[in-house]
């Protein structure tokens, strides 16, 4: 059931359809997460520390704190990564196009994020197409977040499967947080961090950039998170490109992606990209509809033979990227799964499979990708899953991320003057990086109370040593 604040009555769709088609920004714009936000001044006496402020805090306990101690020393439930050149971080990275139906509560996603290797996952990137069915209301109209709601419940969920458990009556805390997630009629991504990474991630921004009807409608297009990982940047592009198996249709997914590279911009912030390909590391996921040069009966003999690599030689991407017309310059890994579309429901047929079948013939293909940009970015694996849970297959991966854990000279600088801090005094539930609240700038302000009488005690420290 929608909430009252999602009733928005039918004269008010012309207004806006106009500004979907006019890509005009709004306040439904803003990214959600898990972390108050907030531009704070850095002096270059910071070095390397931020304070943690507690949700408790008081004047008593500003002035009982110890001068000069670092952030880790100051919140006892924060803990960050040693400083050293490099970190090799782990990216898990998963597309779904869910079909327009909404999950219940019994839908298991542990499955879908559980990592083959036992070492920890530090990011998920979870993209999703069609989480809401791509009709009329849906397009035109004020766009439908409950679907977007229930996914993230079960996302939290499957990262923090204990996080209502108490030990010793104190609540257990999330392992993971949403660093940001935004949602374009059905088009949906998330990006979640380990907790211990969450305070070296800055300037999170998103853009989204509808390339479907009249051109600018969300039916088809693009949503981008764009952040820094200490010092390297990352971008996170989920899309959904144009459909259809008719000749020239795959040139129509070619320019949806030009269109997408072309009008991504985020907004401006000090020394942080404004476009996609200004990132050290891209991941484009999703939806991107490509298909197969060959009749349905060339396919269906091949797929009896299980024969993926013959088929692949007539999959459009491919033949659409070797001859320069698109993602030039991009890689995918190999592809040793199955097409993961189109699915009949609640089955391991594909829908070409079954004369009985009233949808449309549709060729099977490998729809759903994953490729990637960058230099420091190497995967480890490339697979699908087999939930039935909508026509498409889910299909996800793994990454090692290698970030830069300090700056120029060799040095760990402050974060830029008007990047973006985290605190975790502030992670209760999840908020719109809007207005700030007034207690979270009451801790900002504790906040920067404390830094200051960090920088006096340092000077003091130098003083007495001279």
């Amino acid at each position: 059931m929608r909430t009252e604040s999602n009733k928005i009555s039918k004269s008010s769709w012309p207004k806006q359809a106009v500004k979907k088609w006019l890509n005009i920004k709004t306040s439904a714009d803003k990214f959600h997460s898990d972390y108050c936000f907030t531009e704070r001044r850095k002096s270059c006496s910071d070095k390397d520390c931020y304070a943690v402020v507690p949700d408790n805090f008081s004047e008593g306990w500003l002035m009982d704190s110890r001068n000069g101690m670092r952030s880790w020393d100051l919140g006892k439930e924060e803990t960050c990564v040693p400083f050293s050149d490099a970190l090799d971080l782990r990216m898990f990275v998963g597309t779904w196009n869910v079909g327009g139906k909404s999950p219940d509560e019994a839908l298991n996603l542990r499955d879908w994020f559980k990592s083959p290797s036992p070492a920890d996952v530090d990011v998920y990137v979870i993209g999703f197409q069609e989480i809401v069915p791509l009709n009329a209301g849906n397009v035109l109209g004020p766009e439908d977040s409950g679907p977007a709601a229930k996914w993230l419940r079960l996302m939290r969920n499957a990262l923090n499967p204990n996080i209502e458990e108490e030990k010793g009556g104190v609540k257990q805390q999330q392992r993971y947080y949403l660093a940001a997630s935004r949602q374009m009629v059905g088009i949906f991504l998330c990006v979640w961090v380990r907790a211990d990474l969450y305070c070296h991630v800055t300037n999170i921004r998103a853009s989204c950039v509808g390339t479907g009807i009249m051109g600018y409608l969300g039916n088809k297009g693009s949503i981008s998170i764009s952040m820094r990982l200490y010092h390297t940047t990352f971008c996170f592009v989920c899309t959904h490109l144009a459909s259809g198996e008719k000749d020239g249709d795959e040139m129509r997914r070619n320019l949806h992606v030009s269109e997408i590279l072309k009008r991504t911009k985020f907004s401006s912030s000090f020394e942080a990209p404004e476009t996609i390909l200004q990132h050290h590391n891209i991941i484009w996921l999703g939806d991107l509809n490509y298909r197969l040069v060959a009749g349905y009966d060339d396919t269906h003999e091949l797929l009896k033979k299980n024969d993926w690599q013959a088929l692949l030689e007539m999959d459009q991407l491919r033949i659409e990227q070797k001859a320069g017309r698109v993602f030039k310059g991009w890689n995918e890994g190999g592809i040793y799964f199955a097409p993961t579309y189109k699915y009949l429901a609640n089955s391991d047929h594909y829908v070409a499979q079954t004369s009985k079948s009233k949808e449309k013939r549709r060729t099977p293909a490998w729809c759903d990708r994953i490729l990637w940009k960058g230099e420091r970015l190497k995967q480890l694996w490339y697979v699908r899953g087999e939930s039935k849970f909508s026509d498409h297959r889910p299909v996800y991966s793994m990454f090692f991320a290698q970030v830069d854990l300090r700056g120029k000279n060799g040095i760990t600088p402050p974060p830029p003057s008007n990047a973006v801090t985290i605190t975790r005094s502030c992670s209760s539930k999840p908020l719109v990086n809007a207005g700030l609240p007034s207690s979270c700038a009451a801790k900002v302000q504790a906040e920067e109370q404390l830094l200051m009488l960090t920088r006096t005690q340092s000077c003091m420290d130098t003083v007495q040593s001279l």
